[in-house]
């Protein structure tokens, strides 16, 4: 698994983005990315290549035959 993002990763993403934020303001988001980053990385995991994504969604009584 990828390392957890540092606060010099997180500084340059939110500069990237367009936001300035303080070191309190990194700190405090910091332990929420570093948790969805491994959640993201669990869910990759669960995914084989193999599995086809859904192509498409009909909802009921709007398919036209």
């Amino acid at each position: 698994m990828a390392r957890d993002f540092t606060i010099e990763d997180l500084r340059t993403s939110a500069k990237r983005a367009g936001l300035d934020l303080s070191d309190e303001e990194l700190q405090l988001l910091l332990p929420g990315v570093n948790r969805s980053k491994r959640q993201a990385a669990e869910l990759r995991e669960m995914i084989a290549p193999t599995d086809e994504p859904a192509a498409k969604f009909n909802v009921p009584g709007t398919v036209r035959k």
